[in-house]
């Protein structure tokens, strides 16, 4: 399995629960909010302020937990 920026929020973490704290990490406080079962890591980030090249390291690093 790959994550990637079109999965929502709550896909990633129950995919990989430990990819919070990459979330937290980058402010995305996404986890207790409302929006997460619908809301692509990619929109969440944008509304974030968080441009395509920080979105394609955060996917980088999602995947990096997600296989540890």
């Amino acid at each position: 399995m790959e994550l990637t920026k079109e999965m929502t929020f709550a896909e990633v973490l129950n995919a990989c629960p430990e990819c919070e704290e990459i979330l937290l990490k980058y402010g995305l406080h996404c986890i207790g909010c409302h929006l997460s079962p619908m809301e692509s890591v990619a929109d969440g980030c944008k509304a974030h302020g968080i441009g395509n090249d920080d979105i394609d390291q955060i996917i980088k690093e999602l995947n990096n937990k997600l296989k540890e």
